[in-house]
């Protein structure tokens, strides 16, 4: 191999790791941390300089808990690579009808009583929490926040899960409390989810076979100046000084940019960019299924 192609390898391959990382909604510090590498040498592989070696690429998979071929492989299954070569002929409408019909066939839709499961799925200062708790009350039907059953499910703090049991752990009690979730609320729920749940196809698809799930969006400068009211820099950089603000507004365009196809294959979405709250409520409810009456209502 020419030293041309191994620098293109290299690029094509920090590129992917650079993406993996805005998808997962991690800093390199925190990556850094999770995989046990050091930050300077997870910039070099992000600029197509690092020298690479399988047990780094090992590393910094585990930590963005993916396997090693997720991040080699473009496509690691021939079934799924002809899949991809049938539906990228197809408009996006009708990409949207392709996945109806997959759900619906292959039972990602059918959990009973999903419809009047709510999930809100979006990036923290879309505005989740407020119409989430609205709605609820609205509806007479239980709020809860999945970060927190998550802690419950794990008995400990979001911290000590990620610092004892990394992103893997992590998952692990998250599909575990999605489905406690879903069988104690028979009757109806609306909950907040983490903006990194669409990343992990595994548990995506199990929120929206038990969920309907609504993106509440924003514009990146609305997200960044409802967080900076809310005090919390923490899930978007790690950066510091006079340039700290703008990182961050970046930060949060390249996470969304790197979700948008994914948050997208939500059953519906809500834009809370330049919207009051009561706009934002009135778009959430004509955005999710009418409510049925109890089970007990209908003895």
């Amino acid at each position: 191999m020419s030293d041309t192609d191994n620098r293109a390898t290299l690029a094509e391959l920090g590129g992917r790791v650079r993406a993996w990382r805005a998808r997962r909604g991690m800093t390199r510090k925190q990556l850094a941390a999770d995989s046990g590498l050091s930050e300077r040498f997870l910039a070099d592989v992000e600029s197509g300089k690092g020298n690479v070696s399988i047990n780094s690429l090992e590393a910094a998979a585990r930590a963005l808990n993916i396997t090693i071929l997720d991040l080699l492989q473009d496509a690691p299954r021939p079934a799924l690579a002809r899949i991809h070569g049938l539906v990228s002929r197809l408009e996006d409408a009708q990409l949207d009808q392709a996945h109806s019909l997959l759900a619906a066939t292959f039972g990602l839709a059918d959990a009973q009583g999903r419809e009047q499961r709510i999930a809100l799925v979006g990036l923290r200062g879309a505005g989740k929490t407020t119409l989430g708790a609205q709605l609820a009350a609205q509806r007479g039907i239980p709020f809860i926040e999945l970060d927190r059953e998550i802690e419950r499910e794990a008995g400990t703090s979001m911290n000590e899960i990620l610092l004892l049991h990394g992103q893997a752990g992590y998952r692990r009690y998250e599909r575990r409390a999605l489905l406690r979730i879903a069988e104690e609320h028979a009757d109806g729920v609306v909950m907040t989810t983490g903006g990194s749940i669409v990343s992990e196809r595994e548990t995506f698809d199990l929120l929206q076979s038990h969920f309907h799930c609504v993106w509440v969006k924003a514009s990146p400068e609305e997200h960044m100046s409802r967080v900076v009211a809310q005090g919390d820099m923490r899930p978007f950089t790690a950066a510091h000084g006079e340039n700290a603000m703008g990182e961050a507004l970046e930060d949060i365009r390249r996470i969304l940019a790197s979700r948008e196809s994914l948050y997208a294959h939500a059953d519906a979405v809500v834009d809370t960019s330049a919207r009051t709250v009561k706009q934002s409520l009135r778009d959430l409810e004509r955005a999710v299924p009418a409510p049925q009456p109890t089970t007990l209502e209908t003895r």
